[in-house]
């Protein structure tokens, strides 16, 4: 009993407890604080899940959303719900098993699961509800060790000399072999590229900022020159705009072996 009170103790240091009394489905955990959210499309309604906020400022979401259903969803589904809900889910452009098991997304990734029309926007699409009312995550206080992490960041990076300048990359669909475009401008655009990379079966249906198929034209060549280094338009690669690991695009709860070792130096 004393451990349990000691891990609730420390989670439970990360905010006070006036600034969460109000919020809906908050569960303090040994290191995180929980609490309920969700993310609104005109077209689907609400896909309801639940938000993890962490001390370093990583934030992680687990879906539960259920089309039309407020209950939350049973493992045990009739043959007729379970045709409802594929359908639903298809319709969304979604596959049904593949939402049983989504977990630990980011905001971005959530906000597009979503089918949140206008995304790219997550901090003012995904809410979460205080005192009955669904608010912007932008104007809560569970943003605090986010934003303080991004601001470290920065600080780290002028501290170095050096504008840190993370150029487009491109990954490949494993289905037709298109390259997508991914800008790698914040911690959240490089953890959808670092997760794509990671997907040995990513394809054309899985890149986060626009609805695609295969079908859909890559980008010329002449355009994929282009990708964004502060000292040429044009580069191919120069200390300017490739880097080989920074806290903005590495990440202590991956562990995938390149964020491991990372993380083991900084420590060290």
């Amino acid at each position: 009993m004393a451990n349990n009170e000691g891990e609730m103790q420390c989670g439970s240091m990360l905010f006070k407890q006036e600034e969460l009394q109000e919020m809906s489905g908050v569960n303090v955990g040994g290191d995180y604080v929980e609490v309920m959210c969700g993310c609104t499309s005109h077209r689907y309604g609400d896909a309801v899940a639940r938000l993890r906020v962490f001390p370093t400022g990583d934030l992680e979401i687990t879906c539960e959303c259920t089309p039309g259903c407020d209950e939350g969803l049973s493992f045990f589904v009739s043959t007729v719900s379970f045709s409802c809900l594929s359908d639903a889910f298809g319709k969304m452009g979604f596959d049904f098993f593949d939402c049983m098991m989504l977990d630990k997304l980011t905001p971005a990734a959530f906000e597009k699961h979503s089918g949140r029309e206008t995304a790219r926007k997550w901090k003012n699409n995904v809410w979460v509800i205080i005192g009955g009312e669904k608010v912007p995550l932008s104007k809560t206080v569970l943003l605090k060790y986010y934003n303080e992490s991004s601001k470290k960041c920065s600080r780290s990076n002028r501290s170095q000399g050096a504008k840190v300048c993370h150029r487009d990359e491109f990954v490949g669909c494993n289905d037709c072999g298109k390259e997508r475009r991914f800008r790698l401008r914040s911690r959240d655009e490089c953890r959808l590229h670092h997760n794509a990379m990671g997907d040995p079966n990513w394809k054309c249906s899985d890149f986060p900022y626009d609805k695609i198929t295969c079908e859909e034209e890559e980008e010329r060549g002449s355009r994929k020159v282009y990708r964004g280094c502060t000292r040429s338009p044009s580069c191919k690669g120069c200390t300017s705009c490739v880097c080989f690991g920074c806290e903005l695009c590495r990440f202590s709860e991956c562990t995938c072996q390149t964020c491991v070792d990372f993380t083991s130096n900084v420590k060290a």
